[in-house]
């Protein structure tokens, strides 16, 4: 079992930035990636970025490449994702997300291959 805790969401104007951090707890990460979604309303979730835990690969959008950044720090146990130059269209909330059925790479963009969730951050931009 894993736990995952975001924060560092809020409301920022058109091209601000924000950093927002996912804690996890419960187990180890080394084999697992960790990935950001985001979810508007009426919207289905969206993949945003991932990183391998265990060697810090990373992956992202089209819509974000360029602008966000995902990183993680092993020893908080922690994943950021640095969002700069944000747009309106950002206005989501973000969740991260993990487990053992994601942990190949090529699927990494698919939420219905992750089990565990955390309960997720609003990110509102204003124009």
């Amino acid at each position: 079992q894993v736990q995952l805790a975001e924060s560092g969401g809020g409301l920022v104007q058109a091209g601000g930035s924000l950093r927002l951090s996912c804690l996890a707890s419960g187990r180890t990460l080394d084999e697992y990636n960790i990935a950001w979604f985001r979810q508007a309303p009426g919207k289905e979730r969206e993949f945003v970025a991932a990183v391998r835990w265990s060697n810090g690969m990373t992956a992202y959008a089209d819509s974000v490449k360029g602008r966000f950044t995902i990183s993680r720090e092993t020893a908080k146990n922690t994943v950021y994702l640095q969002m700069s130059r944000l747009r309106p269209e950002d206005t989501a909330v973000y969740l991260c997300a993990t487990g053992p059925r994601a942990a190949i790479w090529n699927v990494i963009e698919s939420p219905t291959r992750y089990d565990y969730w955390g309960q997720g951050t609003q990110v509102t931009v204003s124009s």
